[in-house]
């Protein structure tokens, strides 16, 4: 038996340990097994392409549900994926209208400062920040929101001093990967 963990957003269809998790069914004729439907994708396409593949998956959140349920759960998913993107396309025009500065607010700080000073901050926080990151990684945390949560335990500050979340842990990752830097 072999364990994947997608850390992708369900609204991506570019998701690489989904891919080798497929594969991985595939070769040993194993059925996939994921936590929650809605976090396979949120994608109707994508959803039917994947059962098209010849994988069957079981949702664990949902272990009963037949293709037709599955579809229909997919249908809403992405209803609601899309029902989001225009609340918060809505929330933030509000909040421009209510005068509200959107965005990076060290910005015009920037345009001073220039785009390459900026970089050369991130990348000295990335590499402050990382040996913390791969200390809390071999002490077993497996996921990005898992690393989040225990940087925010250690109360270890984020770039501009809020909370972590698997974002920005992403973010730093991605940083070290091959030609990131």
């Amino acid at each position: 038996m072999h364990t994947f963990t997608e850390v992708e957003s369900g609204k991506r269809n570019d998701r690489p340990e989904l891919v080798k998790a497929l594969a991985a069914c595939k070769r040993q004729k194993a059925k996939l097994v994921i936590a929650k439907l809605d976090r396979l994708g949120r994608n109707l396409a994508f959803i039917a392409t994947l059962m098209e593949s010849g994988v069957e998956f079981v949702a664990v959140d949902n272990p009963h549900v037949n293709e037709l349920t599955v579809h229909f759960l997919a249908a809403i998913a992405q209803h609601e994926r899309e029902m989001i993107s225009e609340r918060s396309k809505a929330a933030l025009l509000a909040a421009k209208r209510r005068g509200r500065r959107l965005g990076n607010p060290n910005l015009p700080e920037a345009a001073k400062r220039g785009v390459a000073a900026l970089k050369a901050n991130a990348k000295r926080f990335a590499a402050n920040v990382r040996p913390i990151i791969d200390e809390i990684i071999a002490a077993g945390a497996k996921s990005h929101n898992a690393i989040a949560a225990k940087l925010n335990e250690r109360n270890v500050p984020t770039a501009r001093g809020g909370v972590w979340t698997h974002v920005q842990v992403g973010a730093i990752l991605r940083r070290f990967e091959v030609g990131s830097i």
